[in-house]
Formats: C-alpha cells, structure tokens, sequence
C-alpha cells in the first residue's frame, strides 16, 4: 500500500489530519507534516525544498493545491512524485475518487451549429469577428442566418471569407435562391430542406439539413430521408424542437420516434427554441438537452446567443456535450465530471462548519481578518475575537475601520462577495473571485510561477490573512 506524506501549515494541519481520518477506506497510508508556516497556501516550491530535508520515506507527496512553483523540481529532487491536492482540503474526498477514475472531458460526438442570426445586417468583417469569438467558445460551424425580406448582397463573400479564415459554414434560410447561392460560394451545410425543396440538393455538394413541412408532419421527414439515403448522400435530419408550453414534449418524442426509425441517420437538434425563449438560467437547460442529445446519439446541435441572458450558450453547450458525453460513454452519472455548467450554485458551498471556524480563530494571534462563510453566515475573525453576521452591512460597524480607508474598502469588497456567496450558495474564499462556472470567461492559473500582489498586499497596511487556513494568504 502506498504511503502519502501531506504538508500543510500550523492553522490547517488538525483539519488535514480530520478530513484525512474521516475518509473510509482509503488505498493509501498517511502522515501529515507542518513545515514551519502558519498558512499553507504561501507554501512555494522553494521553502519545500529549504524545509523538508530529503530522504522523504513516501510514494508521494501532496502540497496545497495553491502552492506556487515548479512541482516538476521538486519530484526530481525528492525521487518522489510531488502533487497538488485540491485548493480546499474538505475537498480531498472528491479529489481522490477522481484521481482514481478519471475521467478525460476532451473528446466530444455533437457538432456545434452557432447561427449568426443577423448575419445580412452584418458586414463581411463584422461576419469574421463574430465567427471568430463564436469558433474561441467551442463553435464547430459558423451558421449564416439570412432574415426573411432582407437583401443579403454579400452571402457569397461572406462564405468566402469564413472559408478562407477555415471556418465550416452553413447558410440557414426559407429562401431556395439563398440556399443555392450560399452552396454555390462552398458553403459546407444548408439548413433547411423539405421534401419539396430536395432539388436543391441536386444543384450543390453542401449538406443539407433535412426538416418537416410543419414540425408535426413526420411522414415528410422520413420521406426525405429515405430519398436521400436512396442516393447515398450525406445529411442532417431535424424533427424541430418546439418551445414551452407549445409542444416541447411530443417533439422530443418525434427525435425519438426519428432515431428509431433511422438508427444510424446524423440527427441535428435545434435547441434556440428553449434557451432563448425560456426566461431561465441557460446553462442547466442546455445540461438537460445535452443529455437527450447523447442518449440519442444526435450528431449536431443549432445554438444561438440572441437573448442576452443566453450569451453564454455556445460555451455552456461546448462543456455540457463533453460532460454528457463521458456521462454516456462511461455509464456513469453526470456528477463529479466537472463544475463547469454549476454557474449559479455550489454543490459544497460551505466546506467548513461554525464549530470549526471558531476553533481555527481561537488560533489566531494578528490583527490580520479573515473572513470565511459557513451553512449559518458570514464570519470575520482576528486577533479581537469572532464576528458573525449575515451581511456586510451587519459586520462592517463591528470591524472600526472608519479611519483606514484602504483597509475599509478591501473589507467591504471582500464582505460583498461573501455575502453573495452565502445568498446564493456558492464557494467563497478569500482574496479569490467567485467561481460562475463557464457564465465568466477566467484565465488559467499558472502556478509554476510567482503570484502577482494580490488586493491584500496593494491596499495601504490592510492585509487581511486567509480565508480559509488551508487557502489563502497570511504572514509566514
């Protein structure tokens, strides 16, 4: 049985020890060693190697999850390999079931449709621009809406152009004269095709989507399908899916009824029709519809972000078809995958208890806050002793900063988001933005390299301490 050796600091190394003891059956042995700091997420690479002499008698060693610098050094130096744990140690459990099935969210079957529905009122750059933003969020095919009654002059060069940029288009209009002319400037797919519009297929090598003359009117569908099939050429059949209250269950059972009447045929779902017109937060919706989509094997989906509450769509239908993918594949719920699509709420907002809270601030010796969050509020604690509230505004006259401005404002953004965090349910962690999931583009963390100042250090002499003894900042 391997043997695990987890470093920490003096504020976090009783709750280490807990959370360790408390995990049933475990397929490892572990020792838990305080380096000589007070809070572990200011460990580095570099006081590692200073204060934990070698040989390590371990299989592996387990830093903090914020832990700067090069982890890579470390293993060489040790002859073990050095890892991150989880940026919070209450979630140690999560990460070793994960590190023991992993699960890789790389790979994908559904094709993402994202239409430019404005596409004729748009000039050619600003077709480009729009394409590429939509192709940074997970887009497969840049869709060209056309408008009913509206001249669109430059379809063709604006094919040309996403073609050249090497883009995959498709030209979705009601008009046949559109249709053929977006095919004839190389336009990949054309959406959409009845029975009585088949001929255009003829005319041009772009895929055609397939659709009913009416959403209810099955029979055409199939009947266009099977013509296609006689042919031998390639398609996108789509039964349309309708809006709530106005039909959305019987058309998923007509995607049922489709794929059980054509098994292998490549399915295309529309899901604009629930995430634009439902007032409702877009990212568990297109879960949902993801998930239909994988138990259906459909093979593309058509998204729009017209709504501004359904900006984020084509980058929450980028994680939420990965998600269900590996949810299919694995024959495995989609839980524990990845938090992406959790943009408003946290499954385990609240990794820290009151008791323990208090426990930890009977510890604290500085006139540094920290402020943490707990299932009961807000909690602010130092040297002074514990404040809990459950709003900034109720805490902010317990603090007496009215004569240190720099200090008052730090706090009073920290409290804002801790006061959401409770609100809302989320993670809050001191010093650190609040997580939305795919909702807020972030950039990565590079934790090989040196942590720029953060608000604690650039507000005058106010520098609050962790958040949480195992996370964030505070005084070596």
């Amino acid at each position: 049985m391997d043997h695990l050796v987890f470093l920490t600091g003096r504020l976090a190394q009783a709750s280490l020890a807990r959370v360790l003891g408390g995990i049933a059956a475990l397929p490892f042995t572990w020792e838990v060693r305080e380096i000589g700091l007070q809070v572990a997420a200011l460990m580095t690479a570099e006081m590692i190697r200073r204060r934990v002499p070698t040989p390590i008698e371990a299989d592996r060693l387990i830093v903090p999850g914020r832990c700067r610098g090069d982890l890579d050094a470390l293993t060489r130096h040790y002859g073990i390999p050095v890892v991150r744990g989880p940026e919070e140690l209450k979630d140690l459990p999560r990460f070793f079931d994960r590190a023991a099935a992993p699960i890789d969210l790389a790979e994908y079957e559904v094709a993402i449709f994202a239409e430019i529905v404005d596409a004729p009122q748009l000039s050619v750059a600003q077709i480009v621009a729009r394409a590429r933003a939509l192709a940074a969020d997970g887009a497969d095919v840049i869709d060209l809406g056309c408008l009913p009654a509206t001249r669109f002059a430059h379809l063709e060069e604006s094919v040309q152009a996403l073609k050249s940029e090497g883009f995959r288009v498709s030209v979705d209009s009601i008009d046949t004269d559109e249709l053929l002319r977006g095919g004839r400037a190389g336009a990949d797919y054309l959406l959409s095709l009845t029975i009585d519009t088949l001929w255009v297929a003829d005319e041009v090598a772009a895929v055609p989507v397939l659709i009913p003359r009416v959403p209810t009117d099955e029979a055409s569908l199939f009947e266009a399908v099977e013509q296609m099939q006689r042919r031998g050429r390639p398609f996108l059949a789509d039964s349309i899916l309708d809006p709530i209250p106005f039909g959305l269950t019987a058309s998923i059972v007509r995607y049922h009824r489709l794929r059980e009447r054509f098994p292998e045929a490549a399915i295309m779902m529309g899901v604009g029709n629930l995430t634009e017109l439902t007032e409702a937060d877009t990212s568990g919706i297109n879960a949902l519809l993801f998930g239909i989509a994988a138990e259906l094997n459909v093979a593309a989906v058509l998204t729009t972000q017209v709504s501004a509450h359904a900006r984020r769509a084509v980058r929450e239908a980028d994680w939420a078809r990965r998600i269900m993918h590996a949810a299919a594949r694995h024959q495995t719920l989609p839980k524990g995958l990845n938090d992406a699509l959790m943009t408003v709420h946290a499954k385990h907002p609240f990794p820290d208890t009151l008791q323990e809270i208090e426990q930890v601030a009977a510890q604290v010796r500085d006139p540094n806050f920290r402020v943490q969050v707990s299932q009961q509020g807000l909690h602010v604690y130092n040297r002074d002793g514990l404040r809990t509230g459950q709003g900034a505004f109720e805490l902010w006259p317990q603090l007496q900063l009215e004569h240190d401005a720099s200090h008052a404002f730090y706090m009073g953004v920290e409290l804002a988001h801790a006061e959401i965090a409770w609100r809302l349910g989320k993670r809050y962690v001191q010093d650190q933005p609040l997580d939305w999931g795919c909702a807020v583009a972030t950039d990565a963390q590079d934790l090989t390299a040196w942590c720029a100042p953060g608000t604690t250090r650039t507000t005058g002499r106010a520098r609050a301490a962790t958040a949480s003894p195992s996370t964030d900042a505070g005084d070596e």
